[in-house]
């Protein structure tokens, strides 16, 4: 297993009302050229936690941070009239929650970041770190 210090957030980028799947996803990346969905985890508009890239392979999600790091994408990212917009609803947040603190149970040496901290672009249109400490992880 590859060791894990990273747990980088992401978002897709799409409007508020767009489904997405990780077939949807799984196309666009490998559209680019990439084997398969660059993600490890995204989370549907319905909270569903979908499986991407399986774990143990380097993920394609955070240039310089994959080999060490797992990907988590939420659909959404973009208000209605196309600016970055945390998107998040209810079960979108809960989901996220969960799936974290199941991460960092897995890997506790592992730190959470959002994708805007390392790379200059507005994904996952959200502080990742101020929410951290909103929710208390």
């Amino acid at each position: 297993m590859r060791k894990i210090n990273e747990i980088i957030v992401h978002c897709t980028a799409t409007f508020p009302e767009q489904q997405v799947t990780v077939a949807d996803i799984t196309r666009w990346h490998r559209e680019k050229g990439w084997a398969t969905c660059g993600y490890h985890y995204v989370i549907c508009l319905d909270g569903t936690i979908q499986n991407g890239r399986p774990i143990e392979e380097v993920g394609a999600h955070c240039k310089g941070h994959n080999t060490n790091s797992i990907g988590v994408c939420y659909v959404g990212g973009l208000a209605a009239d196309g600016k970055p917009a945390d998107t998040r609803n209810n079960e979108q947040r809960a989901s996220m929650v969960q799936l974290l603190k199941q991460l960092l149970q897995q890997y506790p040496q592992a730190t959470i970041h959002g994708h805007n901290e390392f790379a200059a672009k507005a994904c996952p249109c959200f502080n990742v770190q101020q929410w951290l400490q909103e929710v208390g992880l």
